[in-house]
């Protein structure tokens, strides 16, 4: 399973992966680290081995398996002399007891020396210095999908297979004891996977000795005009499952946003709605993280739409005059939160002002592409500029070159009973039925 590009990790860190499981449940693993956003420079290669057994669902992230993994070596290669002085500067500054003389002063680079970083037989590991943890292995998820032939003329569609491991905490301080909630940008099957993908083969072919080389690409200026929408349902730390859709008015400096949650990671069953909008600052570029571009935004007006039982009657019972004008939530009816500074029951605060960061690629399908920064893992918002994300999150597609000309793609429709105003609201679920499937979930477990 190789990574599809090169990949931001908190940090930032830029990294691809490329990963091998074998039917005995042992697995190897290369990551391959670089000096730059484009993965055009290595720095050098952790080479993993273990071994991992999957156990049951995840009761935590629906749609996930839970797993366990036991490491028995990692080593790293060298990729130039400089990753061996960084190397060894954070192995003398945070190192155990054992690891203090792992490289020692003025030692020369030797290139495609392989160097022992934890031994299971031993017991040593000198992989805290490096911010090293494979506890991405304890999340599973593999979704299986079809996409159309590229190839101009052919008709048909083609077997795509993608696996999301664990994500990493957006805290170096965190990641070596967080247990995963959410996902990474999925890796490709080797056999299985989008087509066109010029970086699956490059990384597929590679190894510890020769570190995957991604083509150097021509960073994008940052044009915000139009509209940009989710390309799947994406799955966030502690449990938070959802799409989004915004439109940004580059005349004016203004933006708007949809936020779309839902309580499954196929995005079907919908329990919320917000729309903000405001404004933002003009760009400038990172000095943190290559590529990217610095931005202030401004949230200054809020709507709510709950879209079943349980949101609306956490919202009916919460405090009056803490989210909306009045304590009447019903399924599908929009209310303005921006009388009440936001909604305190959902965690939004108004106005809000968060520092961003963003960038925009073009990718295999000549589609524009728009990251924004991660989430902090905590549930935190950046909200003060040391709080500035330095990875992202999975890209935005542009759908439209002007507003609006997408807003009834992405415009929910539900069926069933009508509210007091006439609009179409959904019916909850029956409580024998929500029974029947707690029955069938405990019996499928």
């Amino acid at each position: 399973w190789p990574s599809r590009r090169c990949e931001v990790r908190p940090g930032p860190e830029f990294l691809t992966r490329s990963y091998l499981f074998y039917a005995n449940r042992l697995f190897k693993a290369f990551q391959f680290y670089y000096w730059d956003p484009w993965c055009h420079e290595p720095s050098y290669t952790l080479l993993i081995k273990g071994k991992l057994r999957l156990r049951q669902p995840s009761w935590v992230t629906r749609g996930a398996t839970e797993a366990d993994y036991h490491l028995h070596k990692v080593g790293i290669v060298f990729h130039s002399h400089k990753a061996m002085r960084e190397v060894s500067s954070w192995m003398n500054q945070t190192s155990g007891e054992g690891c203090g003389g792992f490289l020692r002063p003025g030692r020369a680079w030797a290139p495609g020396a392989l160097y022992e970083l934890l031994s299971a037989k031993t017991e040593r590991d000198c992989t805290a210095a490096l911010g090293f943890a494979m506890h991405e292995l304890s999340l599973v998820r593999v979704e299986r999908h079809y996409q159309p032939l590229a190839q101009p003329g052919q008709s048909g569609s083609q077997l795509v297979e993608e696996l999301y491991l664990g994500d990493i905490h957006t805290d170096r301080l965190e990641r070596l004891h967080y247990r995963p909630t959410g996902y990474q940008r999925p890796m490709q099957s080797a056999v299985h996977h989008v087509h066109p993908c010029p970086a699956c083969g490059i990384i597929y072919r590679a190894d510890e000795h020769h570190p995957p080389i991604l083509p150097a690409r021509a960073a994008l200026p940052m044009q915000l005009g139009g509209s940009w929408v989710s390309t799947h349902c994406e799955v966030r730390p502690a449990v938070l499952f959802l799409t989004r859709y915004f439109i940004f008015h580059g005349n004016n400096h203004t933006w708007e946003g949809y936020y779309y949650h839902y309580s499954d990671p196929l995005c079907k069953q919908p329990t919320f709605t917000i729309y903000a909008s405001g404004h933002y600052s003009q760009g400038i570029p990172s000095s943190k993280v290559r590529g990217g571009t610095e931005l202030a935004f401004k949230v200054t007006q809020a709507r709510v739409t709950p879209m079943d039982a349980v949101t609306v009657m956490m919202l009916n019972s919460s405090e009056p005059g803490s989210c909306g004008p009045r304590s009447s939530w019903s399924a599908g009816v929009e209310q303005d939160i921006t009388a009440t500074n936001g909604c305190l029951a959902l965690g939004i605060k108004l106005p809000h002002t968060e520092y961003e960061l963003f960038k925009t690629e073009q990718d295999t399908r000549d589609r524009s592409l728009l990251y924004i920064g991660e989430r902090p893992t905590d549930g935190s918002s950046p909200d003060s500029p040391d709080k500035r994300p330095t990875s992202y999150q999975a890209p935005l597609v542009q759908c439209a070159g002007a507003s609006g000309e997408f807003s009834n793609y992405v415009s929910l429709k539900y069926l069933g009973r009508k509210d007091a105003n006439g609009k179409e609201a959904l019916k909850p679920l029956p409580v024998a039925f929500l029974l029947f499937i707690a029955l069938l979930f405990l019996r499928w477990d």
